[in-house]
């Protein structure tokens, strides 16, 4: 799977190997990074070698919620009004810099995020499993983006930083697209049956005890932390073990270990802790991703 989706886009293999952890843990992807590092051409063809269903909504400042989940239109034919569905009915859904859109549609994708349906005047429609939404952003500083607010943040199992690549890389990348990039060189790897028994391989991964005790120390620890303005949700630890449970299946184990939690604490818990501003202000190089780090050195994992 790395191999195809390198095909057009090089140097992305682990962005590639979280995004798959992040479906299997059936859970949603946020993207972060400049124009023009392949946000949307990884999300493109990740979906293309997994074969599954995938539309890309470009969000715009003058969107409106029915052009995300759909809605009501009236039929001339039949005289009736009749629901038409609208791209979030799909497999894997690309959210193209969600952070353009005002907050009311964002919060359009906060239902189907979450209860995986979509409710419109009362009438309620279940998504296609697996449903997935990979959502790119630009960094706050760009003109014409509205932050994305905390509960919808919440709802992101994980968060990549696409920074610029390294002069070796990008040297690759600039070979490759002499030529016309085309996605159908990407081929389907994994079938539908090999996905469901993918999905069941990590229902059946065992977490121990001594881990969710371990779990639960990691939030408490963030949310004590002085620095801290806002900690990990127990839905952020939820995740953590979501994804760590993925990681394991993919590693070959059935039971979840120490490292698989820290390995990902960073893009699980990344985008939910806030900072104290008065700390950040006092030491300009503190970000979260140092905090975690120092939260993880800070408790003792299980033996």
């Amino acid at each position: 799977m790395l191999k195809e989706v390198g095909k057009v886009v090089v140097g992305r293999e682990e962005e590639t190997e979280l995004l798959l952890v992040s479906l299997l843990a059936r859970g949603h992807t946020l993207i972060e990074g400049v124009p023009g590092v392949s946000k949307t051409m990884l999300a493109k063809a990740f979906s293309k070698c997994l074969g599954l269903a995938f539309k890309r909504v470009q969000f715009t400042p003058d969107m409106l919620p029915l052009d995300i989940v759909g809605g009501f239109i009236f039929n001339m034919k039949s005289r009736e009004f009749e629901f038409r569905r609208g791209p979030v009915f799909t497999d894997i859904l690309l959210a193209d810099e969600i952070n353009r859109a005002p907050p009311k549609v964002q919060s359009a994708l906060l239902e189907a995020m979450q209860e995986l349906q979509v409710t419109i005047e009362g009438y309620t429609e279940k998504l296609p499993s697996p449903f997935m939404v990979i959502a790119t952003e630009n960094p706050l500083e760009f003109q014409g983006v509205y932050p994305l607010p905390e509960g919808q943040l919440d709802r992101f199992m994980v968060k990549l930083k696409l920074d610029y690549p390294s002069a070796s890389v990008e040297s690759a990348i600039i070979r490759r697209n002499l030529s016309e990039m085309d996605l159908e060189v990407v081929k389907q790897v994994v079938s539908s049956d090999e996905l469901a028994a993918m999905f069941k391989g990590v229902d059946d991964v065992r977490v121990s005890d001594e881990i969710l005790e371990y779990l639960a120390k990691i939030a408490s620890e963030t949310r004590t932390d002085q620095r801290v303005d806002l900690g990990a949700s127990p839905r952020a630890m939820i995740h953590l073990v979501h994804s760590a449970r993925a990681a394991a299946h993919l590693a070959g184990r059935e039971y979840v270990i120490p490292d698989d939690i820290k390995k990902l604490s960073t893009y699980v818990l990344t985008h939910r802790i806030k900072l104290d501003q008065s700390s950040a202000l006092r030491d300009q190089r503190l970000d979260v991703d140092t905090v975690i780090r120092e939260v993880m050195d800070r408790v003792r994992p299980p033996r």
